[in-house]
């Protein structure tokens, strides 16, 4: 494996007077982490995340030749010390337990929340979340030398320092900005676009001055938190009602999150590219195109700071294999194609998915990577919405 800090030599920290005068610094290229550990089976069957993600992520990404291995890192899994940063060591001890013998007792069970339906216990469960956590510590040492860093196995949002929760066993994005704060940076910018509150990661960091948090997630829905923002506590929230559309997200993104953003005035940045906020979603209501959900990515990252760009949820995995290869392709600078070429459709086409019907399943998602635009009226709820976090921070 090529050594992580390999391509950086051309990049030089803004204001460090080292820039050539009259040119910006070049930029290294983006990078993808990841691991083939996510090809192995995991949470069993009659588990939305039984499905093909991150491996189909990867495959579509070959066939259309916009992932190379110049461009890829493989990670490893985080150790033990590292996990005890954020993790309990009596839950490290009871989840390694259970991983190692196959079987969770009623008493752990209840503690730990592990070997229910919604945190099932598999087999390789505890290496496959260390590697989670370790692709997002590789990708914030990354960021930190000046790439974009694409990791999407990434984004497990909801776990707890003790428990887990949401089909979240350990929290990967608090070691991100853990690792980003470790480098020396002092003020980092979470955005979680997932359609569930990303509360681990705003509870890990509630009042703490370096971090803010913001968190676009629909309302009424698990795990019922993030109904209000807390802008004294750097921690900001937009519960949506469903059916949110393409012209609504864009009306927050211009009106509070990237004014959140230049006044916080950042210097890292961690995104949560949850893809369950896609139309066609089996576990939420929203209506968003990938193309509005690449454009705010784009938005986020012409701020200009190192940035981590993760996954999360998602459950359709048509859409989700488009979302995330298609942000890659964006992140690299590949054109996107009108239509897949046949060996993608083929794959595309031998896809399959409990929790959605096939005739359901649209032919775009077969045939083509961005979706048509979710464009409709901003509604005066997502006003009021914005309006509220505006008076908040001005009090601030």
């Amino acid at each position: 494996m090529q050594s992580p800090g390999a391509e950086c030599s051309s990049y030089e920290e803004p204001g460090s007077g080292r820039e050539s005068r009259g040119a910006a610094p070049k930029q290294p290229a983006p990078l993808y982490v990841g691991s083939d550990i996510y090809r192995k089976a995991a949470f069993g069957f009659n588990h939305p995340l039984n499905i093909v993600r991150h491996a189909a992520v990867v495959d579509l990404l070959r066939m259309l030749g916009w992932l190379t291995d110049r461009d890829f890192r493989e990670s490893e899994p985080a150790t033990v010390r590292q996990l005890l940063d954020f993790h309990d060591r009596a839950y490290l001890k009871a989840l390694q337990y259970a991983n190692s013998t196959g079987r969770v007792e009623p008493s752990v069970r209840e503690r730990y929340q592990v070997g229910t339906f919604e945190n099932p216990l598999f087999e390789g469960l505890f290496e496959r979340a260390a590697m989670t956590v370790g692709g997002s510590i590789l990708s914030a040492e990354l960021a930190s030398e000046g790439h974009v860093v694409f990791h999407p196995s990434g984004g497990t949002h909801h776990g707890r320092p003790d428990r887990a929760s949401g089909f979240c066993y350990l929290n990967d994005p608090v070691f991100a900005i853990l690792t980003l704060m470790k480098k020396g940076f002092e003020r980092v910018l979470y955005v979680d676009l997932d359609a569930h509150h990303g509360d681990g990661v705003e509870d890990a960091f509630y009042e703490e001055p370096r971090v803010t948090t913001a968190s676009i997630h629909e309302q009424k829905r698990w795990p019922f938190s993030g109904t209000h923002s807390h802008p004294h506590a750097g921690a900001y929230n937009f519960p949506v009602p469903s059916g949110l559309n393409d012209s609504e997200l864009e009306y927050i993104m211009q009106n509070a999150v990237l004014p959140i953003a230049r006044a916080t005035e950042l210097d890292a940045l961690v995104v949560c590219c949850g893809a369950d906020c896609l139309a066609g979603d089996p576990l939420s209501h929203m209506e968003l195109s990938n193309v509005a959900l690449w454009e705010s990515v784009d938005e986020l990252l012409a701020l200009d700071v190192p940035a981590v760009v993760l996954g999360g949820g998602g459950y359709n995995p048509w859409t989700v294999t488009r979302y995330w290869a298609g942000m890659w392709g964006r992140l690299a600078g590949h054109e996107m194609p009108d239509r897949l070429p046949p060996e993608a459709v083929d794959y595309m086409t031998g896809m399959e998915c409990d929790l959605i019907d096939e005739e359901d399943v649209q032919e775009s998602w077969l045939t083509t990577m961005a979706d048509s635009p979710y464009p409709g009226p901003v509604r005066n709820e997502i006003k009021s919405l914005v309006a509220n976090v505006e008076k908040q921070f001005e009090r601030i």
